[in-house]
């Protein structure tokens, strides 16, 4: 055994740890991205919701360094206001003195148990959600058996002499020992293991009370670091404000914490006689009383950070409008024509998304899925601009004709993002379920599906060319789509029904993929139809009643 296999051991361990929270963060996108925004605006509507949502997802995570870059990330795209963030890290930082009790009796026996029920439901349930809650678990378990492991590598060097001739030096300097601790917490991304540490430390009377205090809060601040480091890869501020405000508050903590050490070390010796109880007890008092003394100022505490952190504008960011002119809004035909200039962005996105649809058919390229996915935050970025700027134009100053074009514009870009939409969620989904289960389309449907998204191009710019002119003849040619859509859905599912009875299981479940990507394509192309054709043509009055409701009225008079 050489000596650098303890530092190869510690930095796979710290390894499987980052891959296990990486798992667990995306299964979580993946399972819930659609409704994200929705279960996070409902979790986290208050502060004192989005702490105790901390400190429950902390304790099922194992870890406030996972809940960080979790919260980090969703605050930076938008998904949660900033006071709630710092709540939920409040809450986090609550979390882990739970995790510290929790894990006194070795719940790491769990690690297995999790791994084997997450390989199950990867690999066997046909459900796309069920599907990334495995990888959920899989994470899960890699995060405590990796915890686990850091904790018995660590406890297995705390009686060497050399350990201990380095600890009885820097017993005697709490500074040292605090920023000791923030590094190795830093470098093992663990609080949790070294605070363990540190009780097992004292427990055995390595480290008097007063250094393992010391230590508590070096592995506090420590733990605040990595979130700010490994925070979302962007050098937007915006992502930068809760990990910094996280560290601010830990800073400020230990700091309190630090000049009245002496008093408080002998209270909490006092009151618990036994040396890793006082630990687990101090640990626990430092992150209540931060907790309690910045909760009442989160919300001037955020708008602070927003002002040192503002939020940077690209010029060349596709989601920005670039049209919509504050000033136009006192002269509505000016803002009207402003908004129909935007609008025509939206179609030129869904086109982008579109070829990048056809660019996966033939490919399957993962990466550039996810970049195609991507571009339907750009479609709901500039549908929310356009609505809130028609929103605000003065409806007094408007005539029946400028009515009837705002709410053709909100009707096109609410359409329009339907459609992007449909691409995001279901779409693109199947797509990607075709390479998870090796599934081999025939080359006809394969070109079939191609040509049909050629020609949904061509309708996103038979769309925008009719929302512009209102030209009749054109808003027939593209209501009469619906008619090609719907046939070739009608042969496929023929086709799929004689498969059923004379194909292998392979084939079937070919033609049913197939299927479902051309009715996803019809819902598209029926959405693209809805953003342009009918108002034109219900205006002309060629646009038929519900042939439900006419049928109804004919049984009737009959």
């Amino acid at each position: 055994m050489t000596s650098a296999n303890p530092l190869i051991e510690m930095a796979g361990f710290i390894a499987l740890l980052l891959w296990g929270t990486h798992m667990v963060q995306t299964g979580v996108q993946r399972a819930y991205g659609a409704n994200l925004r929705a279960i996070l605006g409902a979790a986290l509507q208050t502060r004192l919701r989005a702490f105790v949502a901390g400190v429950g997802v902390t304790a099922l995570l194992q870890s406030s360094t996972a809940t960080g870059l979790m919260i980090a990330g969703f605050a930076a795209a938008g998904f949660v206001e900033l006071a709630p963030a710092l709540a939920v890290m409040l809450g986090a930082n609550v979390g882990t003195t739970l995790i510290i009790q929790i894990l006194s009796f070795d719940v790491g026996v769990l690690a297995p148990v999790l791994i084997l029920i997450g390989v199950i439901m990867f690999r066997r349930d046909s459900s796309s959600q069920a599907h990334d809650l495995g990888r959920v678990f899989i994470g899960l378990g890699l995060m405590l058996l990796a915890l686990r492991n850091l904790l018995d590598l660590m406890t297995g060097y705390e009686d060497t002499p050399n350990l201990r001739m380095l600890l009885g030096a820097v017993s005697t300097s709490p500074f040292l020992d605090i920023v000791l601790a923030a590094g190795l917490t830093w470098a093992v991304h663990s609080s949790v293991a070294v605070v363990l540490l540190i009780m097992s430390l004292a427990a055995k009377g390595a480290v008097p009370p007063y250094a393992a205090f010391a230590l508590v809060l070096g592995a506090n601040l420590g733990t605040a670091i990595n979130p700010l480091i490994e925070g979302p890869p962007t050098d937007d501020p915006v992502a930068k404000r809760v990990p910094l405000g996280n560290l601010l508050t830990r800073i400020a903590g230990v700091a309190l914490a630090f000049a009245a050490l002496s008093p408080i070390s002998r209270l909490v010796v006092t009151v618990i006689p036994d040396n890793a109880r006082a630990v687990a007890a101090f640990h626990t008092f430092f992150n209540v009383a931060v907790a309690v003394l910045f909760f009442p100022f989160l919300t001037s505490y955020a708008r602070l950070l927003e002002r040192w952190l503002p939020a940077r504008v690209d010029p060349k960011d596709p989601s920005l409008p670039r049209y919509l002119d504050p000033a136009a809004r006192e002269t509505p035909i000016v803002a009207l024509g402003a908004a129909s200039r935007e609008v025509l962005r939206l179609a030129d996105v869904l086109t982008d998304m579109l070829q990048g649809v056809k660019n996966c058919l033939v490919t399957n390229d993962r990466r550039l899925m996810v970049e195609t996915r991507r571009q339907d935050d750009v479609i709901d970025r500039l549908n929310t601009a356009i609505k809130t700027y028609l929103t605000s134009i003065d409806r007094d100053e408007l005539n029946e004709s400028d009515q009837r074009r705002l709410n053709e514009i909100i009707v096109f870009a609410m359409n329009i993002e339907q459609a992007g939409d449909v691409i995001d969620r279901s779409l693109l989904p199947h797509i990607a379920k075709r390479s998870k289960r090796g599934l081999v389309l025939a080359k006809e449907d394969e070109a079939e599906l191609v040509r049909l998204t050629q020609r949904l191009c061509a309708n996103v710019g038979l769309a925008a060319s009719l929302f512009m002119t209102d030209d009749q003849r054109t808003a027939h040619r593209l209501a009469d789509e619906k008619v090609v859509f719907r046939n070739v859905e009608a042969r496929a599912t023929m086709a799929h029904v004689d498969k059923m009875r004379t194909g292998s299981l392979d084939m079937v479940q070919a033609t049913a993929l197939h299927i479902d990507l051309l009715r996803d394509m019809k819902l598209l192309n029926g959405y693209i139809v809805a953003a342009a054709a009918y108002p034109v043509l219900e205006r002309s009055g060629a646009l038929l009643p519900s042939r439900i409701a006419r049928l109804d009225r004919k049984s009737k008079s009959e």
